[in-house]
C-alpha cells in the first residue's frame, strides 16, 4: 500500500491530490489543511469522482491532524500564502518559512521515512529550509520548481513550432524565480532535432523570456498563482518516486560541488526513484550557461540569508 500526503488543500494541493488519485499513483491520498473542514471538503469532492472515472485510490481530508498522515511514503508541502499580483517570491519568505518549518517537523513525527516534495514559494529557499530543519539525508528533500518551469518552456516552444509539446524536449535549470531560472535553449530539441534549426535566435530569446516570467504572467491573468500545471508537475514527480521510474527531471536539490556550487538547493537534472533523487546528471554547460547558473546561485543565496538573519535556521 502506497500512501501520499499533501499538506495544504488550496488550489495547487487539491489539484495535486486529484492528479495522484486520477492516475492511481498511490493507493491512498491524504489532504491536510489548517482551515476547518477545507481539506475534508476537497477530498470528498475528489472522492465523489471516483465512481465516474473508475479511480480506485482512497482519498480523505483532515484539519491539522498530522496523525492521519502517518506512514506516508511521500509528503508534498504546498502550504503557505499564495503569490499575489506584483509580489515577488522573495517577499513570501518571512511568512512561508515558519509555515514550512512547522509542517516539516510535524510530518516527520508521523512519517520519519517519507520523501518530502517542496512546492511552497520561494521554492529554492523553502527546499533548503526543509533540508536544514529536518536533518534528513539530502536525497529525501526535493523541490518541484524546475519541472514546472520546463513544462512552461516546452509549452512556449510548442506554440512557436506549432508542434505537440509531447514531441519537445526542453529543460530549465537554476532557481525557480523570474530572474534566476535558465531555459536551456541550446539543448532543446524536437524529436531529437535542435529547435535552433527551426527557430531564430530572436524567437528563442522571446521564448526564454516568456518562460522566465511564466508564473508572473499567470498570476497577473488569474489574480493568484497557477494550479493545473503545478499540480500535474507534482504528480509526475511523485509518480517517478512511487513507481521507481528513474526518470531524469529538473528538480531543486542540494548541491555539494556539482555544477560548481555548494551548500545550496538549486534546479538541476536528476534521476528520481524510490529513494528520492538519486543522481545528478551533468549537462556539460557552456561558459555562458555556467555564468548564468552562478548568477542564479548568488540570487538564491541572498534569499537563503534571510533564513539565517531571522534565526529560522
Amino acid at each position: 500500500m502506497t500512501k501520499v500526503s499533501v499538506i495544504g488543500a488550496g488550489a495547487v494541493g487539491a489539484t495535486t491530490a486529484d492528479v495522484i488519485a486520477y492516475r492511481e499513483i498511490a493507493d491512498e491520498v491524504v489532504l491536510l489543511d489548517v482551515k476547518e473542514g477545507f481539506a475534508e471538503g476537497k477530498a470528498l469532492d475528489i472522492y465523489q469522482t471516483t465512481s465516474l472515472l473508475g479511480m480506485k485510490t482512497r482519498i480523505s481530508g483532515t484539519t491539522n491532524d498530522y496523525s492521519k498522515t502517518a506512514n506516508s511514503d511521500v509528503v508534498v508541502i504546498t502550504s503557505g500564502i499564495p503569490r499575489k499580483p506584483g509580489m515577488t517570491r522573495e517577499e513570501l519568505i518571512g511568512t512561508n518559512a515558519n509555515i514550512v518549518k512547522t509542517v516539516t517537523e510535524n510530518v516527520l513525527k508521523h512519517s520519519p521515512n517519507a520523501i518530502i516534495v517542496v512546492v511552497s514559494n520561494p521554492m529554492d529557499t523553502m527546499t533548503y529550509l526543509a533540508l536544514k530543519a529536518s536533518g534528513l539525508p539530502k536525497n529525501r528533500i526535493i523541490g518541484m520548481g524546475g519541472l514546472l518551469d520546463s513544462a512552461r518552456f516546452k509549452g512556449y516552444l510548442g506554440l512557436a513550432l506549432n508542434q505537440p509539446t509531447a514531441d519537445i524536449q526542453g529543460t530549465v535549470i537554476g532557481g525557480h524565480g523570474d530572474t534566476t531560472m535558465i531555459p536551456l535553449t541550446r539543448l532543446a530539441t524536437l524529436n531529437g532535432v535542435p529547435v535552433s534549426s527551426r527557430l531564430s535566435a530572436d524567437q528563442l530569446k522571446e521564448i526564454s523570456d516568456a518562460t522566465m516570467v511564466g508564473g508572473a504572467t499567470l498570476t497577473k491573468l488569474l489574480g493568484t498563482s497557477a494550479w493545473y500545471a503545478p499540480g500535474a508537475a507534482v504528480g509526475l514527480l511523485v509518480e517517478s518516486i512511487v513507481r521507481d521510474q528513474k526518470r531524469v527531471m529538473p528538480c531543486c536539490v542540494f548541491l555539494d560541488g556539482e555544477y560548481g556550487q555548494k551548500d545550496i538547493c538549486l534546479g538541476v537534472p536528476v534521476t528520481v526513484g524510490k529513494n528520492g533523487w538519486e543522481t545528478i546528471v551533468d549537462y556539460n554547460l557552456n561558459d555562458e550557461e555556467k555564468g548564468l547558473f552562478a548568477k542564479s546561485a548568488d540570487a538564491v543565496r541572498s534569499m537563503n540569508a534571510v533564513l539565517k538573519e531571522s534565526n529560522i535556521i
